[in-house]
């Protein structure tokens, strides 16, 4: 078992409009794309888990294999910018992919 951060070469975040956060990953080779999509582990359940949100908030869970990498985006707690905002950029959102754990045996 690995860490997603270290098998992607690309984990980051960024505001997709100022309601939405975009989580991209992207990896350098097939074989480490391909262990990550067929471990099970990037599922709607997993991502409610790390970011405490329901799955209604989550838009949109998409594996590009043209471009070896998978696409999150979640609602935004609050609008960017607005009062109480912390991350105006959503820059900061892609932490807690980066601890998940990918269990290689395929078992999720």
């Amino acid at each position: 078992m690995t860490q997603l951060g270290d098998l992607a070469k690309v984990l980051r975040s960024k505001n997709s409009g100022p309601f939405e956060i975009t989580l991209d990953v992207l990896f350098d080779s097939k074989e480490q794309y391909d262990k990550v999509k067929q471990s099970g582990c990037i599922t709607k359940r997993t991502i409610c888990e790390l970011y405490q949100i329901k799955e209604e908030q989550i838009h949109h869970l998409v594996f590009f294999d043209q471009a070896l990498g998978f696409k999150i985006t979640i609602s935004r707690d609050i609008s960017s910018g607005n009062v109480g905002d912390r991350d105006v950029y959503g820059a900061q959102q892609h932490a807690p992919l980066m601890k998940l754990t990918i269990d290689h045996s395929g078992e999720g």
